[in-house]
Formats: C-alpha cells, sequence, structure tokens
C-alpha cells in the first residue's frame, strides 16, 4: 500500500507538469531553446507518468483486496494510457534521431512499441465490449490507428520531404491525447467533487485534439510548400 501510495504522488505531481507545459512546444518556435527544453520537461513528465501508471493499475488489478469490477476496468485503462503516452513520447523522439533514413527502418525495439499499441487496444476494445464499458470499448481504437501508421511509417522509404517533422508533430500531439484524456477520466472528476461524468466527456480531447492534429499537419506543409517556392 506504502508503494502505491509513492507512485500515487508521483503520477500526480507528473501528471500536473505534463499537463501545465504540453502546450509550450506547440506555441514555441519549433528546434528553438524554449521548444527543445519544455518539449523535454514534457517527456521526462510523461515517462514518469507511463511508469507509475502501469505500477498503479498493476497493483489494483492484481493486489488490490477492495478491487471491483469498475475499478479493475478503470486499471486497464490506466495501464492502456501508459502504453499509448509512452509510445507515442518514444516515437516522437525516434523520428528525430533517424530523421535522415533513406531505407525502411526495422529496429526491434521501434517496432515494439506501435506493435504494443496495436495489440493491446485490440485487446482493451475487445475487454470493454465484453464488460460493456464505453470508454474501453472506443477510446483504444486511437492507438491502434496510431501504432498501424507508426509501423507503416518505419517499415516502408520515407515518401516526402521534412516526414519525420510531421510524423514528430503527430507522436506528441498523440501523447498530448493521452495526458489530457487521462485527466479527463481521473483528475478533473476528483477536482471538482464529480462522481461521475458522461462518456461523452472523455473523448472530448481525442474529439478536439486530432482535428487540431490534422489542421497543424496541413497549416505546416503549406507554409514548407510556400517558403520553397518563394
Amino acid at each position: 500500500m506504502l508503494l502505491f501510495s509513492i507512485f500515487k504522488v508521483i503520477h500526480i505531481i507528473a501528471g500536473f507538469t505534463a499537463l501545465l507545459v504540453f502546450w509550450l512546444p506547440i506555441v514555441t518556435k519549433k528546434g528553438g531553446k524554449a521548444h527543445v527544453r519544455s518539449g523535454w520537461v514534457y517527456v521526462i513528465a510523461m515517462g514518469a507518468v507511463a511508469i507509475s501508471a502501469l505500477v498503479m493499475g498493476i497493483w489494483r488489478i492484481g493486489f488490490d483486496p477492495d478491487k471491483t469490477v469498475e475499478s479493475v476496468a478503470f486499471a486497464w485503462f490506466l495501464i492502456f494510457i501508459s502504453i499509448l503516452s509512452s509510445a507515442t513520447a518514444w516515437y516522437g523522439i525516434r523520428v528525430l534521431r533517424y530523421k535522415n533514413r533513406k531505407a525502411a527502418h526495422r529496429q526491434p525495439v521501434d517496432l515494439l512499441f506501435p506493435a504494443l499499441l496495436v495489440a493491446s487496444g485490440a485487446a482493451m476494445s475487445l475487454y470493454g465490449a465484453t464488460i460493456d464499458f464505453t470508454l474501453l470499448t472506443w477510446f483504444p481504437f486511437i492507438g491502434i490507428f496510431l501504432g498501424t501508421t507508426q509501423l507503416v511509417y518505419w517499415l516502408r522509404p520515407p515518401g516526402r520531404k521534412l516526414h519525420w517533422w510531421f510524423e514528430h508533430l503527430g507522436g506528441m500531439l498523440g501523447c498530448c491525447i493521452a495526458t489530457i484524456t487521462a485527466f479527463t477520466v481521473f483528475g478533473a472528476p476528483r477536482l471538482l467533487g464529480l462522481s461521475s461524468v458522461h462518456p461523452l466527456v472523455w473523448f472530448m480531447p481525442t474529439i478536439v485534439l486530432v482535428p487540431c492534429s490534422i489542421g497543424f499537419s496541413r497549416y505546416y506543409h503549406k507554409k514548407f510548400n510556400s517558403s520553397k517556392s518563394a
């Protein structure tokens, strides 16, 4: 129980840190000091969030004497958020590391994360449908989609210039979705003293941020193309 409490404190501190800084890399000059430093603060915070979420989820499922069907379901969601946030953050970093690649990339560690994301997303969705839990049934589809697109990106030669830039953007925004969704599900109801919220609220970060991600990609695609033709 003491270990759970320690990881819970770590999770809360790291989670709020991630919530406070996640927007800074988005609005600051790309590649500048503020972007890089705030980005690393966010990645480190999300690493702590992912590890603590995994530990708490496992404890709740395997060792909590007072567990219920509902608490176990939320514990599985916590584990999936851990996988989603770590996989997207890792991807966002690694595409920069291999931005100059010309051929397919098959390093096992870089294929493991998206494969795990796809497999866990499918398993969580099936589990959610089995217990009739809306959040676990539908939210994991974003993990299946992101994991699949990551695998496709790694296993094919780059198809466009600045491919790494757009993949980095998509990876980190995917991590932001995990950050805000976790807060919406676990943090916000407790802060507001709510016993329950409408399931639609759980999906609001995805509903809002996915179009934002598409919009950012289109904006910068046009920006880069116009600068080349100028």
